[in-house]
């Protein structure tokens, strides 16, 4: 085989039939190595595998458009299981107490992620789900839907820290892409499931068919797939890994061994800088390329949470009644539910042609233009108090074009590139870190969006998150470089400044 070159490095030994000599390898951190194949690559176990992960996807996503279909049920008394109808404040507090707990769930997935591997975490990460359907189930109290929803939010926050590190660890670099899109794809299959069936079934038989997906992926995920090949290895278990390498790339035993020996030399060299939590944080503030990697990932997240998608996921139902949309609401929201799914099935397909960072900034516009006719309808029917029945339908485009936009780039690639910037020795560190912050936003934004409209209205509101989706079109035009089909080394050599 030809040997490789990075450009402005040395050249670096690459295998000669079937051996690596791993004496050879320069660090990490200054060497390139492309990993090529025999041609014996079949892909159909990793795509079976990242389609059972993320079952749990599916039902964060039944989770998050949870409030959309059940608020309006519980606002009224013949729907409801409380005796009384919600107040405005504890309506803030059913959305906004899953932000708040997920903003506490990174923390201990972080830890989960490193002591027991991502597959138990993600594992573990299931059963708060399965015991909030529960407790919706029996609910006759809103201290009840407070704690299904922090629970749900502990869940999320677990999963959004170990998924992406899980999905980047078992795909190779030509679909890593594509494959970390795949969350995004389940969360709003999730979505609309719950869009489509909360309104039409009682309470407590949706939260009881809502107990079923938690059920399927223990059951799936926690027997027919490995762990992480990257994870095996840093815990001593060698043929674990090099099993689970061989199902995932569909390759011979030889085209895996190569590609472990040089999983194992990274993670030798990532060994030799890893700490507690503070000092690795002191590694990735100390490194130039590391320290980019971190101020790009909470920026994206931050303009993602900016964008309003939350209040959109969150008050789906409720917006398209204030708007007073020429359909039912009901039926808006399915709509709105089916467009995501398919938006989002087509950004695997485009992110390896166009790249993340073309679809991020065509998201952002897109997100900005359809929030600022969406802030301007509002401002002619509430602050204009002009007749707005002629176009009721505006609110139900502007809402499609959001979420299309928003599930070609920043619902799905800011997490996929939180996967592709760190390596392992701080990755459960700057996820968790992120995932938290992510959430924090995501909690402060849901909880005070009421305050938000009562102080400027819904055009204010909407015309804020307008503002932000253009600044993020800046910003990821300005410091993010384009990762798709880079490995981690490339990656960090660019964020690094150097060729």
């Amino acid at each position: 085989m030809e040997n490789k070159q990075e450009l402005g490095y040395k050249k670096v030994p690459i295998f000669e039939e079937g051996v690596i000599e791993t004496s050879t390898l320069p660090s990490i951190e200054k060497a390139f190595v492309t990993i090529t194949t025999t041609g014996d690559t079949n892909r159909t176990f990793l795509y079976i595998a990242a389609c059972t992960v993320n079952i749990v996807s599916f039902i964060c996503g039944t989770s998050l458009g949870w409030t959309s279909p059940e608020i309006p049920l519980l606002k009224n008394l013949t729907t409801s299981p409380l005796e009384e109808i919600i107040s405005p404040s504890q309506e803030g507090w059913v959305g906004s107490f899953l932000p708040l707990a997920a903003a506490i769930g990174p923390i201990g997935g972080g830890v989960l992620a490193d002591k027991i591997g991502r597959k138990k975490s993600l594992l573990i990460a299931n059963i708060p789900f399965f015991v909030a359907f529960l407790v919706n189930f029996f609910a006759n109290s809103i201290y009840h839907f407070f704690l299904s929803r922090f629970l749900c939010g502990l869940g999320i926050g677990i999963i959004f820290t170990a998924l992406p590190m899980y999905m980047g660890e078992i795909a190779d670099d030509e679909v890593r892409g594509a494959l970390g899109s795949f969350m995004q794809l389940f969360i709003v299959i999730g979505l609309c499931f719950s869009y489509i069936l909360g309104p039409y079934v009682p309470m407590k038989t949706f939260n009881l068919i809502l107990l079923t997906p938690p059920v399927a992926f223990s059951i799936l995920f926690g027997g027919f797939v490995p762990d992480s090949p990257y994870y095996l290895i840093q815990s001593g278990r060698i043929d674990e890994a090099l099993k689970a390498l061989i199902k995932f790339r569909g390759c011979s035993r030889a085209s895996a061994q190569k590609e472990l020996e040089i999983m194992r030399t990274q993670i030798e060299e990532d060994s030799k800088s890893k700490g507690n939590f503070a000092e690795t944080f002191k590694i990735v503030l100390g490194s130039r390329g590391l320290k980019m990697a971190l101020f790009i990932s909470l920026n994206l997240v931050t303009w993602q949470q900016l964008s309003g998608i939350n209040i959109v996921l969150f008050y789906t139902q409720s917006i398209f009644t204030d708007a007073g949309a020429s359909l039912a609401p009901e039926i808006c929201t399915i709509i709105t539910g089916v467009v995501q799914i398919v938006a989002s099935g087509a950004t695997p397909l485009l992110v390896e042609r166009w790249g993340k960072r073309f679809l991020l900034m065509l998201s952002a516009i897109g997100m900005g233009l359809s929030q600022g006719v969406l802030s301007y309808f509002f401002y002619m029917k509430e602050d204009q108090s002009k007749d707005v029945s002629d176009i009721g339908w505006v609110p139900i485009v502007s809402l499609v074009v959001f979420i299309i936009t928003y599930c070609l780039g920043f619902g799905p690639l800011a997490w996929a590139v939180l996967g592709e910037l760190f390596p392992g020795n701080v990755k459960s560190v700057a996820s968790s870190a992120t995932a938290s912050f992510c959430w924090i936003l995501g909690f402060f934004i849901t909880n005070y969006f009421g305050a938000l409209t009562s102080l400027v209205g819904k055009s204010g509101s909407f015309g804020l998150f307008t503002i932000c989706c253009f600044i993020s079109a800046g910003f990821v035009y300005k410091f993010l470089p384009e990762t798709t089909g880079k490995s981690l080394i490339e990656i960090q050599a660019i964020l690094s400044g150097e060729n």
